[in-house]
């Protein structure tokens, strides 16, 4: 079952109002919908997925607690159009969790895993036709090459791209398990023992196939001009890609501007519309670290909205 990363840490970020407007742009399955619901009592809860499957589990769990939610099966890139399509220009917190949910990575068929069988197919959104599928057999080896490093920071991105290439010219690569095996034999033999050497690879191949990347900086800008006055962005990341277009947009969002930095008295039009909440992210605590291993490489970054 899923355990969301960062709970009460993000919880505790919003900073809820009972009476607010708050939005989940990845409901997943439930986990940070259902505690904020549980705390809005006179609000609106408003939450995006692309996933079928976790739509429907998220809707019976989050209906046991309350009916002041709105689910919108859409990828969170479309926010902004599908709030305003609902009458809703301004909310009072805005979450994102952009981790894979566990039982993504846990339906074998789903092909996110690298420990288990399955077709390659990674799609967030399983109406979507492009899946690992297409990446792995179409891309040219430049391009695997480019993606492995830019979105895996594959160090060996080179020469599992290579191998992925020659591996496809005699039959092609339909499977999971199949993809692991080229890269095991892409890799020097030490480096499969440090750490499993399919990961970033699988992470990179996820990223492009849901252009993750492509569509968070926006969707980030979209949701901060939507905070009324006190209201928070949080945004738990899971890899440096992620965390540095968070941290990059917040900075630029919280600065004071270059031209009059350093003045005594600095006009009011100069001064920044947000502050920062954390000045460096939350990370989980040893406690969430024991009890969820998948929580690790996560952190949140908060800002909160001033003028």
């Amino acid at each position: 079952m899923h355990v969301s990363v960062l709970l009460q840490e993000s919880i505790d970020g919003l900073n809820i109002q009972e009476d607010g407007t708050y939005v989940d742009c990845t409901l997943g399955y439930a986990g940070h919908s259902g505690e904020i619901l549980k705390r809005i009592k006179r609000g609106s809860l408003f939450a995006f997925d692309q996933d079928q499957n976790a739509i429907l589990y998220s809707k019976k769990k989050l209906e046991e607690i309350g009916s002041n939610f709105t689910i919108i099966k859409s990828n969170f890139s479309h926010m902004k159009e599908k709030l305003q399509e609902l009458n809703v220009d301004a909310v009072d917190g805005i979450l994102f969790d952009l981790g894979v949910s566990s039982p993504q990575l846990d339906e074998a068929e789903r092909g996110f895993s690298y420990h288990q069988d399955a077709w390659l197919d990674m799609r967030m959104d399983q109406e979507q036709e492009f899946s690992a599928y297409d990446v792995v057999n179409l891309y040219s080896e430049k391009e695997l090459s480019r993606i492995f490093f830019q979105y895996g920071e594959e160090k060996y991105s080179n020469s599992i791209a290579r191998g992925i290439v020659r591996a496809r010219e005699e039959k092609k690569i339909e499977t999971t398990l199949q993809l692991v095996e080229i890269i095991k034999h892409s890799v020097p033999e030490k480096y499969s023992r440090e750490k499993h050497p399919a990961r970033k690879v699988f992470q990179a191949i996820r990223i492009e196939v849901n252009h993750e990347l492509e569509i968070l900086e926006q969707s980030l800008k979209d949701a901060s001009c939507m905070l009324k006055v006190g209201g928070r962005l949080c945004v738990i990341t899971f890899h440096s890609l992620e965390d540095r277009i968070v941290k990059n947009l917040f900075r630029s969002l919280t600065e004071i501007d270059s031209k009059v930095k350093g003045l005594p008295n600095i006009p009011e039009e100069y001064l920044p519309d947000y502050r920062l909440v954390t000045t460096k992210p939350i990370s989980p605590s040893n406690l969430e670290l024991e009890e969820n291993a998948r929580s690790r490489s996560s952190k949140l970054r908060i800002i909160e909205r001033i003028r």
